[in-house]
C-alpha cells in the first residue's frame, strides 16, 4: 500500500470514490504480460468533460482513451494492492470498509455522487391554489452493494460529514440504495460538495441547485404557465433583492469571505458563490 500512501489525500478520496462508483480494477489474466492490475472507467460521451476534469487531479496517473471512452491507468502495483480491498475472492465488488478511514474530505462524497448519484425532485400539484411544490433528494445508486455494506457506508458518511442517508428499496441489484432523509440533508449535502463541484459546469444539473431550479421552473411553466413553483425550504433559495446584491458587493470589497457573506444573508455558501459569479458577468 506504499503507493497508495504516496497519493495526496485528495487523490486518495477521489480514487476510492471512483472505484466504489463507476471505476473498476482490471485483473491480470492468464498469459498476460502485465505484472500488475490497472484501472478502468467507462463513460458516455455526454460525461467527457467531467471525466477530463476528474483525471486532472491525478497528475498523469490516469488518462483517457477516446476511442473506447475510458479512463485508464498503466499496470501498477497501486491497483494490485488495492484490489483485495474492493473485491472478494469471487471477484464481486464490495465497499472497501478498511479504506473508509481515509475518506474524510468532501471530494469523496462529491465524486461518488457525480459518478453514481442523482438529484431527484418529486412534485405535488395543487390545482386549487395553482401551486407546484418541489421536493429535492439526493440518491446514491449503489445497488450493486449489499444492505450491510451500504449501512457501513451510511454510518461513515454520517459520522464523518454529519449527513444523514437512509437505505431505500429498489428492485434491481442487491435491492437497496442510499438517499437523503430530508430536504435539509439534501441542501447540506450540496453545500458540502459545492466548493469542489463549482469547477465542473457540466455537472451543474445535479450539483448546482440554482441552475437545476431554473430547469425545473421552465419545465413546469411550459405545462402550467399560470402556476407558481415553490420549493421546500424555499426561503433559502428566493431571488436576491437589490439590497442583498449591494451588500454582497460591499462585503466583497471589504474583504469578506463567501462564507461570511452567506452567514450574513442566511443563504448557502454556494448560492452566494454563484450569485457573485453572476454579478461579475454583468456589463
Amino acid at each position: 500500500m506504499e503507493d497508495f500512501w504516496r497519493l495526496t489525500p485528495i487523490q486518495q478520496n477521489i480514487l476510492i470514490a471512483s472505484i466504489i462508483g463507476d471505476g473498476e480494477i482490471t485483473k491480470i489474466y492468464s498469459n498476460s504480460r502485465r505484472k500488475n492490475h490497472s484501472y478502468r472507467e467507462h463513460f458516455g460521451i455526454a460525461q467527457k468533460e467531467y471525466r477530463q476534469w476528474k483525471i486532472s487531479f491525478f497528475d498523469k496517473l490516469l488518462y483517457i482513451t477516446p476511442r473506447s471512452q475510458c479512463i485508464r491507468s498503466a499496470s501498477l502495483q497501486l491497483f494490485t494492492a488495492l484490489y483485495a480491498h474492493f473485491y472478494d475472492e469471487d471477484g464481486v465488488k464490495r465497499v472497501p470498509v478498511r479504506l473508509l478511514s481515509y475518506c474524510t474530505l468532501p471530494h469523496f462524497l462529491a465524486f461518488l455522487y457525480m459518478d453514481d448519484g442523482a438529484l431527484c425532485i418529486s412534485s405535488r400539484i395543487n390545482i386549487r391554489k395553482k401551486q407546484i411544490y418541489l421536493t429535492p433528494h439526493i440518491y446514491l445508486y449503489l445497488q450493486c452493494y449489499t444492505a450491510t455494506e451500504l449501512q457501513q457506508l451510511q454510518q461513515h458518511i454520517f459520522h464523518t460529514f454529519d449527513i444523514k442517508f437512509q437505505l431505500s428499496r429498489r428492485k434491481d441489484g442487491q435491492g437497496v440504495i442510499l438517499k437523503t432523509t430530508s430536504v435539509k440533508e439534501t441542501f447540506l449535502f450540496l453545500d458540502l460538495i459545492s466548493p469542489i463541484t463549482i469547477d465542473c459546469p457540466s455537472m451543474y444539473y445535479k450539483t448546482n441547485w440554482n441552475e437545476r431550479l431554473q430547469i425545473e421552473n421552465a419545465k413546469w411553466k411550459s405545462k402550467y404557465p399560470d402556476f407558481k413553483v415553490l420549493v421546500s425550504n424555499s426561503d433559502r433559495w428566493k431571488n436576491y433583492t437589490e439590497e442583498e446584491i449591494q451588500l454582497i458587493k460591499k462585503m466583497k470589497k471589504d474583504g469578506a469571505t463567501v462564507q461570511e457573506i452567506a452567514n450574513a444573508l442566511q443563504r448557502s455558501y454556494w448560492s452566494v458563490t454563484y450569485k457573485w459569479r453572476e454579478i461579475n458577468k454583468r456589463p
